[in-house]
């Protein structure tokens, strides 16, 4: 009989604990933080000097994207939309912005930029 409660009690717990890891694998739970991260919308002022594609490395759920980008778009003259599946945040630039400014705010939000393009 103790057996019996036993193994039903481990089985309730991988059931909550495999419906948890599935939001977390689809991006919909709230990992990396715990609490939803929400975009600070942000809009251009004057004409769109550049286009360019930043890949990312180290995103994995919906508040990480919106950590880049709110990271990328507190640079002034900068404005970004990162896709999650493709990890990667284009960015329209409006004022003269470097590379490394670019690197420096996703590496101070925690993750990697791979490349610039």
């Amino acid at each position: 009989m103790v057996d019996a409660i036993i193994i039903l009690i481990v089985i309730v717990l991988i059931i909550f604990a495999v419906k948890g890891s599935l939001k977390h694998f689809k991006g919909e739970g709230p990992c990396c933080g715990g609490s939803s991260v929400k975009v600070k919308e942000k809009k251009l002022d004057g004409p769109v000097l550049a286009d360019k594609d930043v890949i990312i490395e180290g995103m994995r759920c919906n508040n990480c994207k919106a950590r880049v980008e709110n990271a990328l778009n507190s640079i002034e003259g900068l404005k970004a939309e990162v896709d999650l599946n493709s990890k990667t945040a284009h960015i329209k630039i409006t004022h003269l912005v470097s590379d490394d400014e670019i690197r420096k705010a996703v590496s101070k939000a925690g993750y990697k930029v791979v490349s610039i393009r």
